[in-house]
Order: C-alpha cells, then structure tokens, then sequence
C-alpha cells in the first residue's frame, strides 16, 4: 500500500504541477507584463567569510552555459582550516523563466553526468537571518569510488524551496501576484572522505551557514 500510496502522491502532484502551469501560461497570455529585477553581480561575491577561504575560481564553459542559460552565474571551491574537505560553491541566477530559461534540477543533472544517486532527502538548517531556518535538499552521490554529499535548493523572493515541485508551484503563484519569474538554484558540494557522510554533510551545513546571509543581498527582494 506505500508504494501505491506514493506513486498516486507523485501522480497527483504533477497533475497540479500540469495545471498550475498552465494556469500560468494563461495569464502571462492575458496580461502579457513581467518584472525583470536585476541581481548584484556574483562575481563580486565575497571569497573570504566565517572561516572560509576560497581556494579556487571556476569557469562554466560555453557549451554548458548554453545549455544552461542562466543570467548569471559564480562558481568556486572555499576551504575552511577545521574541515578536511572542501566546499564547492555554484549559484546560476535566471532573471525570467518566462522565455524557457529555467534551472536543472541537480537529481537531473548530476546523474546525466555519471553520479548514482545514493541517498536523498531534506534537512533544516538553522541561519542567522531570516527565515532563520531553511530546509534544503541533501543528496547523496557516488561515481566508481568517489562519492559526495549534496545541498541545494531553489532561492526566489526571500524564499527558500527545496522542492523541484514546490518550485514550479511558487513560479507560477509568483508569476500571477508579483510578475516576477526570477529564480536562483544554490548547491553546495562536499566530497565523502573515508566513507563518512556525516562529517561531509557537518561541512556543508557549516559553509551554508556562513553563506547564505552573504547570498541575500546579491538576490533580488
């Protein structure tokens, strides 16, 4: 009966996904206007906070900024004296959705790129900010004999969603109140050393800590 329960759940949940969609569809084609804000530049992201440094500046090449399509994107590594792993760090900010931008949810992504999804679930994290706790996905990854704890979610209008579902409802909901479609995907990623997860996932949710009041003046409001 919980397997069945479940897919009915998964079955419901993505015809209300369809139809608010939809819902939405209809309304851009009624009312036709969009607010577009602008973000702070994440480039100009801080490299030295809480502890941690960064170690490394990344690059996304052309090809997957293309497929990606992101406005705006940082990628880096930062490493902190107390932790024996780093953190890897990847923002990509999308102005609209409106025109087919939209972010790769990482169970998507991550698998397409060779990593075998080990685990998954949500976590509360506490912050020193407002909403002062934020639940965000954890995902465990493997490929051959690295695996890696993974953190991310979705961040739009001083909201934070870890639901891929959650995500397209508050889109459209925030297409129809506010005219705004913007949306940023925020993941963090530990590699597993010696097979304990525990410490990887301590040393993620001590980076998203000290990040994630940083983050919010580079998002819009």
């Amino acid at each position: 009966m919980t397997g069945v329960a479940s897919i009915l759940r998964n079955k419901y949940a993505s015809i209300l996904t369809l139809a608010l969609l939809a819902e939405g569809v209809l309304y851009y084609a009624a009312f036709g206007s969009e607010k577009i804000p602008r973000n702070k530049p994440l480039e100009m992201f801080a490299t030295d906070f809480g502890g941690w440094q960064m170690v490394n500046e990344g690059h996304v090449d052309k090809e997957t900024m293309d497929i990606l399509r992101a406005d705006d994107t940082v990628t880096r590594t930062y490493a902190k004296a107390e932790y024996p792993a780093p953190a890897s760090f990847f923002v990509a900010y999308f102005r609209t959705q409106r025109t087919g931008q939209a972010p790769h949810s990482p169970k998507n992504c991550l698998p397409g790129s060779g990593w075998e999804p080990l685990q998954e679930g949500f976590i509360n994290v506490p912050v020193s900010v407002n909403p002062r706790s934020i639940q965000i996905n954890r995902y465990i990854v493997s490929r051959g004999d690295n695996a890696s704890v993974v953190l991310y979610w979705y961040q739009t209008r001083q909201r934070v969603i870890a639901s891929d579902y959650e995500a397209k409802i508050w889109l459209v909901m925030d297409s129809m109140r506010y005219h705004r479609s913007d949306t940023a995907l925020v993941r963090v990623v530990v590699p597993v050393l010696d097979g304990n997860d525990a410490q990887a996932t301590k040393t993620g949710v001590d980076f998203v800590q000290s990040m994630f009041p940083l983050l919010q003046a580079y998002l819009p409001s």
